[in-house]
Order: C-alpha cells, then structure tokens, then sequence
C-alpha cells in the first residue's frame, strides 16, 4: 500500500476514503456550498485538502459515476491530472450537462474521485520510422505505416 501525506485543511471535512474495498477511487468531498447552472456551467471546487503524491506517481481526479448519471455532473477536464509536485489545495472543476435543471453542491457532498496511480517518465529516441505491429512498418497491412484506419472513429463503433 503507498502512503501519501495528506493535509487537512478543513478539520471539519472528512478524509477521502474509499467506498467499498478494492476500490480505485477514493470520494473528493466538497468544502463550499455552491450552485452549477444547467447547460453547461461549471463551478471550481476546493475540495479541502493538500497531498504529497511520490514522485512517480500522479493523481487522477474522475467524476462519480451517480452524479453524472442522475444530475449530468461531470469534471470538465476528466480525468484532472495532479502532478507529484504538486502541494496545493485539490480543486475540482465541476460541470453541469443538464440542458434544463441547475445542480446545488452542499459543503460535504461527495463530488469526484481521486485514483492514484504509477507514471512512468519518458525519454524520447528519435528514429527515422516506426515499426508497426509486425515490426516492417508496415502494421501487416501493406500499406504506409502512418496509416493506422484513420484516427478518431475509424476503428468502428
């Protein structure tokens, strides 16, 4: 289990947890009240705390599943992306998808979830070409090896 230095900001917030075990996520919990207005408004949250993620790990801050089911909230950079130097307060910038109703976050709510996770750090080598799958180039299927379907949808439904 990797321990992760947490500040609380507010001692009257609870700690993120998990909500079952075996969990990825643990709840993000609101620390204002505040409203989102339908059709797309968007609310920056404090959520009350600071952590200290080790470096080669990051933080991901997701949306729960319940909210954007039944009111259309969402996190409007999804996943938001918590470096490891990072030791700011975590915010999170909410999102209201409902075309017609307004959302109000009460102080406390549970609002998003963080999942830490490992990160491996690149170094890039630059080469001439890239092999494809069959390492020719080619990604067997005989034609230019930048070709892969043609990007966004083109791999079907």
């Amino acid at each position: 289990m990797l321990a992760v230095s947490i500040v609380r900001l507010d001692p009257d917030l609870a700690l993120p947890t998990y909500a079952h075990p075996g969990d990825a996520g643990l709840d993000l919990c609101a620390r204002d009240d505040g409203d989102l207005a339908a059709a797309g408004g968007r609310l920056l949250m404090p959520t009350g705390i600071a952590i200290a993620i080790p470096p080669g790990y990051a933080g991901f801050v997701l949306p729960r599943s319940g909210l954007a089911l039944k009111h259309g909230i969402s996190v409007v950079n999804a996943p938001g992306l918590i470096d490891s130097a990072y030791r700011g307060e975590i915010k999170v910038v909410l999102l209201n998808t409902d075309p017609a109703e307004a959302y109000h976050v009460h102080r406390g709510d549970r609002i998003a979830q963080l999942v830490i996770q490992r990160v491996e750090e690149v170094r890039w080598e630059e080469v001439e070409s890239l092999a494809g799958l069959d390492g020719d180039g080619d990604g067997d299927r005989g034609g230019d090896h930048r070709d892969r379907g043609g990007g966004f949808g083109h791999s079907g439904r």
